[in-house]
């Protein structure tokens, strides 16, 4: 199993991600911090919020969503699963994301977000080792 821990984010190890991850035709919100200064110019628009004011939102410039994600994200990390290996990153990820767009305050209570999730898993499989593999 590899680990991985970046000592920190810089706009060269940033670059990467964000440009296989967002369309650059997206409009990036983030804070102030330098990296985004360096990448914002790069997509069809960039909108920052400056933290160190105490300035959260300006207009429709905010990243209250992705910290309220991430927020759920961690607590879910390191109150369930403690640790999450790169082989199933993406499937933590698009638990949590579940998570969050089926939440309560957007109107779905348990009930119907347990039946989408029951409906999800139809036809998947999800296995350890490979079905083709002895």
């Amino acid at each position: 199993m590899r680990s991985y821990h970046v000592k920190s984010v810089s706009a060269k190890n940033l670059r990467p991600i964000l440009f296989a991850q967002v369309d650059r035709a997206s409009t990036l919100m983030s804070d102030d911090a330098g990296q985004y200064r360096l990448l914002g110019p790069e997509f069809a628009r960039h909108e920052s919020v400056n933290h160190r004011i105490d300035e959260y939102v300006r207009g429709d410039a905010h990243t209250n969503t992705i910290e309220g994600y991430f927020s759920l994200l961690k607590r879910g990390i390191n109150g369930t699963y403690h640790h999450v290996s790169e082989q199933h990153l993406k499937r933590h990820l698009a638990e949590f994301g579940f998570r969050y767009n089926e939440r309560s305050a957007l109107g779905t209570e348990d009930m119907e977000r347990t039946t989408k999730a029951i409906q999800s898993i139809e036809g998947k499989r999800l296995t350890y080792r490979r079905i083709d593999a002895r």
